[in-house]
């Protein structure tokens, strides 16, 4: 006798409260393994696949794709412990597509403690059943609701070809790409009918789609709105959530909670510069300059405790952190994230350089962790890559400081006393007044600029 078991979101760690389905990875009908990922979430952190603990047969999903779910909501249910035809094991999802072939499905559970992004253990291979119908796979009633997404005014669907079937139940889409489409330009693949198979929807669909949306459209002249009505109201809203709201969060708390300061300083940076070209000419993995200048931090930070602290407001304490664990600005195309590496004081600059590109790919495919997200103590913003001179950057909060490099260019510049063409760069650093005063940020910042200006007694140790 088969068991339907209920699977909720899991506590995914860092505190996070509340995650965004972005993409199901199952349909109901599907079989799924033990640890298998079944939906792909959004946090305020990073994109997760969340696998389940269950082995067994899909019966139901809860929330569509787009849906915001607090912890603890029902995710699915997935009817385990019995032996047959997964439509026989998934009858409490009436309409459940028909299975290709029986299967024997397990009542183990993996037991294994939800926490940071799911199940630990090796992967499962995952199997999906296809379906007979598209039409068939449509979820079952939810025993308790989940939070329903607030409607949106609907796009204009495209023309269907003749005979084409309207979407039913789930939105018949196999591309990932096919959706992020959609999901950028803000288009409802429900009002979308599909000239594919079984109708469904290609992406020369979505482009038809879009194109009738940007065609103007004859209206009647608006009534004069009255003068209460800001007119503000009727420009573009784009919420507020999943990254981007967690970046509005943590900046907004920063100003209104840290008495920042900025000073900065112009250094000659063409010795750092072919200091780095001679370690790269000398062979071996190269070297990034941004690992250079985290190692001048490091040793800045050594010198200069004061920066590497956080305020306790509720005990009015300044707590002074023992290592370095350096956040670096990365803009990815979910937005502006912070990866941090973990214990840069202790770091070699090839294990710098190694660790800012493993983080980095990993923030621009999506697919970094919260861990790798947080625990920061300083942070190092490279704004130059922008093609900018200077900023004034905002404290990552709760640190205490923020050290800013612009872009590196050649300019005039008074060498041994004579005029002459040298690779300067800005340097700016935003800091917390109450852990430090101007004359500790300023040693700090121009220790930064010697270490850059004359790097050989540094580099020594790298």
């Amino acid at each position: 006798m088969a068991q339907v078991l209920e699977f909720k979101l899991p506590d995914l760690g860092e505190g996070l409260t509340e995650a965004e389905i972005v993409r199901w990875l199952v349909a109901v009908g599907d079989v799924v393994a033990i640890d298998q990922p079944v939906v792909e979430v959004e946090t305020a952190k990073a994109m997760v696949e969340v696998p389940c603990p269950y082995g067994g047969v899909v019966t139901a999903r809860y929330g569509e794709e787009g849906t915001e779910l607090p912890v603890g909501a029902p995710l699915l249910t997935v009817a385990v412990g019995g032996t047959g035809a997964p439509e026989e094991l998934a009858e409490a999802a009436p309409g459940a597509g028909r299975a290709d072939a029986d299967v024997a499905v397990s009542s183990e559970y993996s037991g294994n403690v939800l926490v940071g992004y799911g199940t630990a253990g090796p992967a499962a291979r995952r199997r999906r059943v296809r379906h007979a119908n598209p039409a068939a796979a449509a979820p079952a009633p939810a025993a308790a609701p989940a939070p329903a997404p607030v409607a949106a005014p609907a796009p204009v669907a495209a023309p269907a070809p003749a005979g084409a079937p309207a979407a039913t139940g789930p939105v018949p889409v196999i591309s990932p790409l096919v959706r992020k489409l959609a999901r950028d330009r803000g288009l409802d693949l429900r009002e979308v009918r599909g000239s594919g198979p079984e109708g469904l929807i290609l992406r020369a669909d979505v482009e038809l789609a879009l194109a009738a949306l940007e065609q103007p459209v004859a209206t009647p002249a608006p009534t004069p709105a009255p003068a209460a009505v800001s007119v503000a109201a009727a420009g573009e809203r784009v919420p507020l959530r999943g990254v981007r709201g967690a970046v509005a969060d943590k900046l907004s708390r920063s100003r209104t909670e840290i008495p920042d300061a900025t000073c900065w300083v112009d250094a000659d940076a063409t010795e750092l510069m072919a200091a780095r070209a001679a370690m790269n000419a000398a062979g071996g993995p190269k070297i990034s300059l941004l690992a250079l200048l985290a190692r001048i931090c490091a040793h800045a930070l050594a010198r200069f405790p004061e920066l590497n602290s956080t305020v306790d407001t509720a005990a009015r304490e300044i707590v002074r952190l023992p290592s370095v664990h350096l956040g670096f600005a990365a803009q990815t195309p979910r937005g502006l994230v912070v990866p941090v590496v973990k214990d840069a004081g202790t770091r070699t600059a090839e294990s710098l350089t190694e660790e800012f590109a493993r983080l980095t790919e990993a923030a621009r495919q999506g697919a970094i962790t919260p861990a790798d997200l947080t625990g920061g103590t300083f942070t190092l913003n490279n704004y130059g890559v922008f093609g900018v001179d200077g900023s004034t950057p905002i404290i990552n909060y709760p640190e205490a400081a923020m050290l800013g490099v612009g872009r590196i260019i050649p300019k005039p510049w008074v060498h041994q006393g004579e005029l002459a063409v040298r690779q300067v760069v800005q340097l700016s650093l935003t800091f917390d007044h109450r852990v430090c005063d101007g004359g500790t940020a300023g040693g700090f910042l121009r220790y930064v600029a010697d270490c850059v200006e004359q790097p050989a007694v540094l580099l020594r140790t790298v």
